[in-house]
């Protein structure tokens, strides 16, 4: 077994060789590009299933965890080690992560085909090939993004976790500015890369004060929790101003936390999400699912220790993760139920059920967290390459429409005109306006299910599980046992919150459903709309299984009826290890108060979702929500204005800040002493140089011109004859005797 374990420093190495390879010598060559990428996921996952698994039938594995070193580095009184870890936590990490990017890279291979805002006279070897022209350079970055999250998920230390950490941060940069000919691209590129390293900045703080208040100081997981550790930094105390006395522990935790609140867009961080959707479709999965999102939630569950501990000492640090996730997970709701772009539905969605782990970490469900992490990764995975496969469906659609309108390309930039140079048509509506081309607007949608069976029922399958329909679904077990954890831990204003979330859940999914899949064709692109090739629609049946069966893994042992047939593997695999990490472990007892909550938000919701939006919409038709809400269904549509908000407040002080800091640094102050300090030098070195032309250089040309008058009058005596010579021998004797005898001569007078 041992050696499997020691191999798990190797999983994130084929990504990053393959990221290197295409960088510098497959750029050119598509199809090596796919193969090498594929390839080194395909190694990935083989190493990443084989220590999973180890670990799943090893005996008593929880109780002996694998942490080794590879090398460190000496820093004065300590070091930073640098290793890798094999635990029970990223052993599911290792079963979900791999799998997924297998999964998002092969279906790439045939979702990156030539983007239509491009101009195909100006790239025809790509329409040629039918591949994005930077296809090998989209690789690249997702084996660079793979590998960032590969790597965190194994690493020993908090150290080495944030390095890869940040990692993944620029590859979000990168990918989701990826079509950076748009500008809507690269705002949200530039948006996401700030609004993320907001959260980053905080927790580096959070860091840097725990590595240097830990005895020893370090920041390796194994020494970081050791009970003595802890124990000295809940029982020291940091004076924060205005606050007063505040556990040590207890700041750390809440300072770190901000790290998850920036990667895993909670509010008030979560803006940069919902427009992370202008990249490529399997970017949005990537960070949905398998990367980005998920390295925020797995990084409480690496900390949980410290997070237990400090909910000890100081209950507000634990209250206030609570009140972050549940608040999030009903805020994102809400606007999810009023969203057009079948994208950014999905991405409200993981923002709301990102809320719901966070709030699970809050109250101390470590298990619950983890296994709604994991089944939550699966069906929005399922569900973002589903809306990927629809929008290249509906995309095709109006392809096909339009060439046999006589048109070539229907390409559209980003200032709404197609490549002939006529403005697309937007009809104003009061449920916001729509573009009648546009292939992501659920509004040219329906009817897919008979034009996209497999992209349909895959789709439905994993809006069912993150609906939490009833007993079949993954995302009803998971859901549950959060539910089931807040209200048997008396949390029950997050109960309440998470369970009207949930059924506002289960009402936009069917909304989404609905208006892309039932009902009839509202746009020649739906009516023409091809099924995806079987790159991308083979992934999509092989997740939909764990979307399925994922949850079956953790059906509690009191649950009527069918409570204990299947073990609650999952629980009695997690329990030893936090034996080991000396956490408490909750036995929950069986309440029927969550378990019907649990069937009617998610049947109530899906039902009602069916009765408004079963049969989609008729063509023009207003979405119904909107005339039943009115102003709080606009509210919703504009997302708060809180984009607004900030446009208005935060980044207009920040401008108006940056332009005074200007006026400072270039008229004011900064400038102005600049060319003062260089105007007196100017007038210095001009003094300076008077006084070298004249002083110096004058005494030294005195002394050259004393020089050569002396050597004149010494030429005189240079004439060859030697009585002259004798002559001055007798006059300077005559010098000399006349100037050491008068002093005698006078001393005797």
């Amino acid at each position: 077994m041992d050696g499997i374990f020691n191999a798990a420093w190797i999983v994130p190495i084929p990504p990053f060789l393959a990221f290197l390879a295409i960088v510098l010598g497959l750029n050119r060559n598509k199809r090596g590009t796919t193969l090498v990428a594929v390839g080194a996921a395909v190694i990935s996952w083989i190493l990443g299933w084989g220590i999973a698994i180890a670990s799943f039938t090893a005996e008593h594995f929880g109780e002996h965890p694998v942490d080794h070193a590879l090398y460190s580095i000496p820093t004065g009184t300590t070091e930073f080690v640098i290793g890798y870890a094999v635990d029970p936590a990223n052993a599911l990490m290792l079963f979900m992560v791999p799998f997924l990017v297998l999964m998002i890279f092969i279906y790439s291979s045939g979702y990156m085909t030539f983007p239509g805002h491009l101009s195909e006279a100006a790239f025809p070897e790509a329409v040629a090939q039918g591949k994005d022209p930077r296809y090998s350079r989209f690789f690249a970055y997702i084996c660079l993004f793979a590998t960032g999250m590969l790597g965190l998920v194994v690493s020993n230390s908090l150290l080495m976790f944030f390095i890869f950490w940040e990692i993944m941060g620029l590859c979000s940069y990168l990918l989701i500015g990826f079509w950076y000919e748009k500008s809507t691209a690269r705002a949200a590129a530039i948006k996401a890369f700030m609004t993320t390293r907001i959260g980053d900045a905080i927790m580096l703080i959070g860091m840097m004060l725990l590595y240097i208040r830990s005895e020893p100081s370090s920041l390796r997981f194994s020494e970081l929790f050791t009970a003595e550790n802890l124990d000295q930094l809940a029982h020291t105390t940091a004076n924060v101003p205005v606050i007063g006395q505040v556990p040590w522990i207890a700041l750390i935790a809440v300072l770190i936390f901000f790290g998850t609140i920036g990667k895993s867009a909670q509010f008030p961080l979560h803006v940069w999400l919902p427009d992370a959707m202008e990249g490529p479709t399997p970017v949005s999965a990537m960070i949905h699912a398998a990367t980005m999102v998920s390295a925020g939630v797995f990084l409480l569950v690496r900390m949980f220790p410290i997070y237990e501990v400090a909910g000890e000492v100081s209950a507000s640090a634990l209250q206030f993760v609570a009140f972050i996730g549940g608040f999030t997970a009903i805020f994102a709701a809400t606007i999810a139920m009023a969203q057009w772009d079948v994208k950014r539905v999905l991405a409200y969605s993981t923002i709301s059920q990102l809320g719901y782990m966070v709030a699970a970490i809050g109250m101390g469900a470590y298990v619950a967290a983890i296994f709604h992490l994991l089944t939550h990764a699966f069906f929005k995975a399922l569900l973002f390459l589903g809306s990927g496969s629809v929008i290249h469906g509906v995309e095709h659609g109006f392809h096909h429409a339009h060439a046999h309108a006589g048109h070539d390309d229907h390409g559209h930039d980003d200032h709404g005109h197609d490549d002939h140079g006529h403005g697309s048509h937007i009809i104003e509506r009061s449920d916001g306006n729509l573009d009648p081309n546009d292939p992501q607007d659920m509004r040219n949608m329906g009817g897919l299910l008979q034009r996209m069976p497999r992209t349909g029922w895959t789709f439905i399958i994993g809006g069912l599980a993150l609906s939490g329909f009833p007993l079949i679904t993954a995302g009803f077990w998971s859901k549950d046992e959060i539910l089931a954890s807040a209200w048997g831990g008396n949390h029950l204003w997050v109960f309440g919150t998470l369970a009207l979330a949930a059924f506002l859940t289960a009402f936009y999914t069917m909304r989404q459903i609905g208006l892309t899949f039932l009902g009839k064709p509202r746009s020649e692109g739906s009516v023409h709309a091809p099924e995806s090739v079987p790159a991308m629609t083979i992934p999509l049946i092989l997740i939909s299984f764990f979307a399925i069966v994922g949850g079956w893994v953790g059906i509690p042992e009191y649950f009527p009826v069918i409570g204990g047939i299947v073990p609650n593997w999952i629980e009695h695999f997690l329990e030893p290890y936090m034996e080991y990490m000396h956490l408490h472990v909750h036995h929950l007892e069986f309440s029927i108060v969550p378990l019907v909550t649990s069937l009617v938000v998610a049947l109530g919701g899906l039902g009602l979702g069916y009765v408004l939006y079963g049969q989609g919409l008729k063509e023009g038709q207003i979405d119904p929500l909107s005339r039943l809400l009115g102003p709080i269904w606009w509210a919703w549509h504009r997302k708060y204005w809180i984009d607004e908000f900030y446009q208005d407040t935060v980044i207009a002080f920040s401008m108006a800040l940056s332009k005074f800091l200007a006026l400072f640094d270039r008229e004011w102050v900064i400038d102005w002493l600049v060319n003062a300090i260089g105007r007196v030098a100017l007038w210095l070195s001009v003094v300076l140089a008077a006084f070298d032309r004249i002083v110096v250089d004058g005494a030294v040309m005195g002394l050259g011109w004393l020089s050569d008058q002396a050597g004149g009058i010494a030429r005189l005596l240079q004439d060859g004859r030697v009585q002259a010579y004798l002559l001055f021998g007798l006059l300077m004797a005559a010098v000399w005797l006349f100037l050491n005898v008068l002093p005698m001569i006078m001393t005797l007078v």
